[in-house]
């Protein structure tokens, strides 16, 4: 991993599951993390995308120019495992200005929140759509 930032105005969410139940496949289990963010996200009419080659969700900002939205951290231990997901919904984003967030190191990729996209969602908002789109992606 690289640098990243927790802090007020995020939601931080980690899904502790078993994938000897569920197929022991990392690059299935991160897909549906992604997912689950994806469809989170456009609840509030924002479309989260991946993108090949960098970690988490993005949201394409015109001109060329891509916001990290979303971080997505994952460690599995016999199979088990943990951490998880950021979204950032209202951070106060300076607090990114002191590190390379997750390896953003290009002039035209950045950070955002649903806040910044003019999104004014509650944590308990938030809250309810990870809810559905939980039981949507893992059951």
């Amino acid at each position: 991993g690289q640098y990243t930032y927790h802090g007020p105005g995020q939601r931080v969410a980690y899904a502790m599951l078993d994938l000897r139940k569920r197929g022991q496949d990392l690059r299935a289990y991160v897909h549906n993390l992604e997912a689950w963010v994806i469809n989170a996200l456009r609840e509030f009419s924002v479309e989260g995308e991946r993108r090949e080659g960098r970690v988490g969700i993005w949201v394409d900002r015109g001109d060329g120019r891509e916001d990290k939205i979303a971080a997505i951290g994952v460690r599995i231990r016999s199979w088990i495992t943990y951490h998880g997901i950021s979204i950032n919904v209202a951070p106060d984003l300076s607090h990114f200005s002191g590190i390379v967030p997750c390896g953003i190191g290009e002039d035209m990729l950045g950070v955002t929140s649903l806040s910044d996209l003019g999104c004014e969602a509650s944590m308990s908002d938030l809250d309810a759509a990870l809810k559905r789109s939980f039981t949507r992606v893992f059951g």
